[in-house]
């Protein structure tokens, strides 16, 4: 496997969304999960890593979602897969397994993790749904905008999806809807088509100091 020999400043650069893939490569599972594995180096709240990744590589599953994904067939149907990024309602559960880790590793003592969980523990205790919600999917964001970059620098190509039918994705994919939130959905693979240019706005307009006088962005 080649990697690019680009800067991250030419890979932010060069990402694009592609609509339009190589049906006939596949990209090996190996490859997906290592990608998929560095994309979880991305920060979360608390490191409690909310993110959970459904790849969906075989035709007979992407049958499954054709009629759920609105206007986005061809990048379904022409992609190596289609990973599901969701946020994981019950993330919290995973405190004491994350915190053992540490001191497993060396990261941190015995009685650092104690007081961690604990701290965690009691800070999460009260929360309700739409917290874990909110955390879950913001996490699941920086993981995945760090799972399309990787996918650049590893000679491929991505387009994210909103657009698609979350709650009958989920039971289309026996997926427990009461634990898991849909974030989008990620086609990856080797892009057939070039991607059509889009403008960005000026810097201008969406970044404001706080030292100017009004405040306000893009005035």
């Amino acid at each position: 496997m080649t990697h690019s020999k680009l800067s991250l400043t030419e890979i932010i650069n060069k990402r694009k969304s592609v609509k339009e893939f190589d049906p006939n490569f596949k990209i090996p599972r190996e490859e997906m999960t290592e990608m998929i594995e560095l994309a979880t180096k991305a920060p979360s709240s608390i490191n409690l890593q909310p993110w959970r990744f459904v790849v969906i590589d075989s035709e007979e599953t992407k049958q499954k979602l054709d009629h759920l994904v609105q206007f986005n067939q061809r990048q379904l149907h022409s992609s190596s897969a289609i990973i599901l990024v969701l946020a994981d309602l019950k993330h919290a559960e995973y405190v004491s397994d994350i915190y053992e880790k540490n001191v497993e590793l060396g990261y941190m003592d015995e009685n650092s993790k104690d007081y961690f969980i604990e701290t965690i523990s009691n800070l999460i205790s009260s929360a309700d749904e739409s917290y874990f919600n909110a955390q879950g999917l913001m996490d699941a964001n920086l993981a995945s905008m760090q799972l399309m970059l990787i996918a650049t620098d590893h000679g491929y190509d991505t387009n994210p999806i909103g657009g698609f039918d979350k709650t009958a994705v989920l039971e289309a994919l026996n997926i427990d809807t009461s634990r898991y939130v849909p974030a989008h959905l990620i086609a990856i693979g080797k892009g057939v088509k070039a991607p059509h240019d889009s403008s960005r706005l000026p810097v201008e307009s969406v970044l404001a100091w706080n030292d100017e006088s009004n405040g306000t962005i893009g005035q």
